[in-house]
């Protein structure tokens, strides 16, 4: 009974999180919100590009060549078909391929 209700406590929030900026901004969305919304999807993928790099070591064998050909791999699939998920989901399986098979 506890996790019944515990799930759904978590649903109520959820939602409650995802339509509270559409009921709260009914009319017209403030100028610094749409800002935001502009703005920081590229940082946080930046931040993610930085996150997922920052542990590479230049010095010690493969020297970030799987890494390297992951990332080529996904700017450049992302240039080519403008999706996010495929460029994403093309890179991780280029890069476990790399790790487990080749280096």
């Amino acid at each position: 009974m506890k996790s019944y209700i515990l799930i759904a406590v978590m649903s109520i929030v959820t939602i409650l999180i995802r339509f509270l900026p559409f009921l709260v901004f009914r009319k017209q969305t403030p100028k610094y919100v749409s800002y935001l919304g502009r703005v920081l999807p590229p940082a946080i993928i930046g931040m993610l590009v930085i996150y997922c790099l920052k542990d590479i070591t230049i010095s010690v064998q493969p020297f970030g060549i799987p890494e390297l050909i992951a990332a080529s791999c996904v700017v450049g699939v992302q240039a080519w078909k403008r999706n996010s998920l495929i460029s994403i989901l093309t890179g991780t399986v280029i890069y476990m391929v790399l790790v487990q098979l080749v280096f």
